[in-house]
């Protein structure tokens, strides 16, 4: 009887360790990191459709360099520039989830790291708020095309500030992939690249403008590395310990609930 109730009490403290553990776990803390990492590969698949769709209705309106044209555009087809916000919207709506379910994945690595970065998305995300303002302002502007352009550039402008952040939670990330064991250490180095990559995107349009193919190299690893990865994350997942761990446990305590 001795032994059931040392069991019992181990299994309450244990139940209140994990419960502590979850509620250190933040958004997803009631999944595990297995789950997580595929809840984050769904979120970031989320992001890649729904912003490159809303990127491609955007670009179907705007004729570069011609602002009576691009009025006109908007002025026909002020439907689809409506719905590049609305689509985008929810591409941001993922963005804004996935560190939180990376963070579920990596805390345990390093909490400090983990954190970082939720902090750089939060931070480009009301950068890109301001920048949708812009482009829906455009839509009043139609019978004036000078202003509509001005305003698309303000948009731009925004997006490739908010750029440099979407880069800069990339390296946290990367070192997170790299350390934890729970991925091929190879998609930590390419984010950490595509990390650079996109610093050098947005800064190139502030510091270099008209010398876009500075930015092609690291745009392409950044394609390889955000792609790739999301892939990984749906198809192969994270090989992390606790599952081992946990099945142990989960056997340790059938054997003493039977001893007992």
């Amino acid at each position: 009887m001795m032994f059931g109730k040392n069991s019992i009490k181990n299994t309450k403290n244990g139940t209140a360790k994990n419960v502590n553990a979850n509620n250190g776990a933040g958004l997803f803390g009631s999944l595990t990191q297995s789950r997580s990492a595929r809840v984050a590969g769904l979120l970031y698949l989320l992001l890649i459709i729904f912003g490159v769709t809303a990127e491609l209705l955007r670009q179907s309106i705007i004729v570069p360099g011609d602002a009576s044209a691009t009025a006109a555009n908007l002025m026909n087809n002020e439907g689809i520039w409506k719905l590049s916000i609305m689509v985008d919207i929810i591409a941001f709506t993922s963005f804004a989830l996935l560190p939180f379910a990376f963070y579920r994945v990596f805390n345990k690595v390093n909490k400090n790291l983990a954190m970082l970065v939720i902090i750089f998305i939060l931070v480009s995300i009301p950068i890109s708020v301001i920048a949708w303002t812009y482009q829906y302002g455009a839509i009043e502007l139609v019978s004036t095309p000078a202003l509509v352009m001005d305003n698309i550039e303000t948009y731009t402008a925004y997006v490739h500030a908010a750029t440099i952040f979407h880069g800069l939670w990339l390296f946290p990330l990367g070192i997170l992939t790299y350390k934890s064991g729970y991925f091929p250490k190879f998609w930590g180095i390419l984010q950490m690249l595509a990390c650079v990559g996109f610093v050098i995107e947005g800064s190139q349009y502030f510091l270099l403008p008209g010398n876009e193919a500075i930015a092609y190299p690291g745009m392409m690893i950044a394609v390889i590395a955000e792609f790739g990865f999301t892939g990984w994350l749906l198809v192969k997942g994270a090989k992390i310990p606790e599952v081992e761990s946990n099945e142990k446990v989960s056997k340790e305590v059938r054997m003493n609930t039977s001893v007992a």
